[in-house]
């Protein structure tokens, strides 16, 4: 499959204005973002967690726009977790879910709009970078260092789709990271530059696509690839059926989210066709728990890096490194009869979120990951 058609699968928000506001060294951002105030995800709030809009600051000078959700009634400094992903979607949507559900388990979570995304700042919008989305994680571990209910010393990530690959990369560079999961996860500097399944993996369709991309920068830089495939085709993919039901219909939709609207730039993700943000995993110590559906499309993506991760060698990696050495605290972890996009929310036994809940998300089970490797 080509890459301009993953391309015109992706999505970002939509501009968000600033104003300067900040005082030195206080630990709060130096711009207030005009952030929606209104309950707008697309899941119900829990009765079991507190719920307020937070800002922070990446090295870059972004200013994150997030949510934070604390479980009720909880005292003392309390272990904590950043959620961010899919890879164009928006905290409205899966990584809030996720955010929300490990609060209601006893963690202070942030769910964040990625740089240049959803209710985030950054100019032009549409644009994603292996290095700043990166420290987009590296900052929110920042954020909620900050807090006064918070230990430090016990502070987790949870990356959804492409973010799950993005999770991984801010492991490997960041210590505090004590703890990751990486869900249903996608490398997306492996398919963009080697294709789905690496079936453009060749010089020759390398070079093709960056003509191609060096050809748009010069025609209109700021081209929209659009979202997910809207009207969905008869003959479409089932994984990309999966992804109009979750993103187009009224079990997913969010008028921020790029996924369920108009989409990346077409030159926003050039980025990530060049670069491979995943080859020091193998050297991450800290624990890790990759989750993938069975019947997921991208499940080669978790299962590879699992295996590097441990291994230090696996198909996909033009590299050898050494095993890991803390292999004992990783973990492949596969969810019987899942599909890529019952990880965003569960899944449901008839399309746009009708029927009946599947639940195959194991929320216990990430908890007591969590719990095992953040004490």
């Amino acid at each position: 499959m080509k890459h301009t058609f993953f391309a015109a699968m992706l999505a970002v928000g939509v501009l968000t204005a600033c104003t300067e506001t900040k005082q030195p060294n206080t630990g709060e951002t130096m711009q207030k973002l005009e952030l929606t105030q209104e309950w707008d995800k697309v899941f119900p709030l829990s009765e079991k967690v507190n719920h307020r809009k937070v800002t922070f600051e990446t090295q870059y000078g972004q200013i994150l726009a997030a949510d934070l959700y604390e479980p009720k009634e909880a005292q003392g400094r309390l272990a904590a977790i950043a959620v961010c992903g899919p890879f164009g979607a928006t905290k409205e949507q899966s990584s809030g879910l996720y955010a929300m559900r490990m609060a209601e388990r006893g963690y202070v979570t942030v769910a964040f709009d990625p740089s240049y995304t959803g209710e985030s700042s950054g100019e032009p919008r549409r644009t994603a970078s292996p290095d700043i989305n990166t420290e987009d994680f590296m900052a929110a571990v920042d954020f909620l260092s900050r807090q006064k209910n918070v230990d430090t010393t016990k502070i987790g990530i949870i990356g959804i789709c492409g973010w799950g690959g993005i999770a991984l990369n801010a492991a490997a560079a960041d210590t505090r990271i004590r703890a990751t999961v990486a869900s249903t996860m996608y490398d997306m500097t492996r398919v963009s530059g080697n294709g789905y399944f690496d079936s453009e993996d060749k010089e020759e369709s390398r070079h093709a696509a960056r003509e191609a991309m060096a050809k748009q920068r010069l025609a209109d830089p700021m081209a929209m690839a659009g979202g997910v495939v809207n009207p969905l085709p008869d003959d479409a993919p089932q994984f990309v059926k999966d992804y109009y039901d979750y993103y187009i219909t009224k079990r997913g939709y969010h008028k921020r989210s790029g996924n369920s609207n108009d989409g990346w730039r077409k030159i926003g993700t050039q980025a990530f066709a060049n670069a491979r943000f995943l080859y020091y995993i193998n050297e991450i110590r800290s624990a890790v728990l990759v989750m993938h559906g069975e019947k997921a499309h991208s499940r080669y993506f978790g299962e590879a890096a699992y295996k590097y991760m441990v291994e230090g060698k696996a198909e996909g990696y033009n590299v050898v490194g050494k095993p890991n050495p803390n292999p004992e605290n990783k973990e492949l972890l596969i969810i019987p009869e899942a599909s890529h996009c019952d990880l965003y929310d569960g899944g449901f036994t008839e399309l746009e979120g009708k029927g009946q809940p599947k639940n195959l998300i194991p929320w216990d089970k990430l908890a007591d990951f969590f719990r095992k490797n953040l004490k």
